[in-house]
């Protein structure tokens, strides 16, 4: 079973940049989804193990990776936002994206054209690839659909319309250019240094 975490912070907390009502039916109504699908699919395979009856087992996979992924992507999405919270990359963090990108402005630069271009429903990613030993932009469909395995997200950015629509409409660049004002880097930063410290 997995659990629905505590938002970090008021519903409000996020405006004007994200407005109260589409935090509100984003975390408690769309993010519960993923997290309660998840957990009856995890009894669904327990079923079929106690059973030995795998006829479904294409379908329970696939779903267990859907909603699984949908309910983690969302938890990391919630935390790495905060209520303008003046942070930055850590030195650490802004020496690896110097090194990766260029610089600061041209990672921001490909991630906003990555998350303006992300295909139908998906998810923009800055994350930390292990085999790589560097940091990629990836462009995720669905909630688990062109991913790199092992990778470790660190920045999270919801590209579904559910996440904009009531506010930005289907004006995504608008979405994206405040979105850059609820980063709570202190998480991302967070991540990193865990990642420094797995390998």
């Amino acid at each position: 079973m997995i659990k629905k975490i505590e938002l970090p912070y008021p519903l409000d907390a996020l405006e004007p940049y994200y407005d109260k009502e589409t935090l509100r039916i984003h975390y408690e109504i769309l993010y519960t989804g993923y997290v309660n699908n998840t957990n009856k699919t995890q009894e669904k395979l327990k079923i079929a193990r106690e059973k030995n009856d795998y006829e479904n087992i294409k379908c329970l996979e696939k779903e267990l990776s859907f909603q699984g992924s949908g309910a983690i992507l969302h938890q990391l999405f919630f935390e790495n936002l905060g209520p303008a919270i003046p942070t930055s990359p850590n030195i650490e963090l802004m020496e690896q994206l110097n090194k990766d990108f260029g610089s600061y402005d041209k990672f921001k630069n490909q991630f906003n054209e990555a998350a303006k271009t992300v295909e139908a429903s998906g998810w923009c990613l800055l994350v930390w690839v292990p085999n790589f030993k560097k940091l990629e932009i990836l462009q995720c469909e669905k909630h688990q659909n062109l991913t790199l395995w092992g990778c470790k997200p660190l920045l999270i950015l919801d590209m579904w319309e559910h996440s904009y629509f009531l506010q930005y409409k289907s004006n995504r660049k608008e979405y994206i250019d405040a979105m850059w004002n609820t980063i709570n880097w202190n998480a991302v930063n967070k991540r990193y240094s865990t990642k420094i410290e797995e390998n």
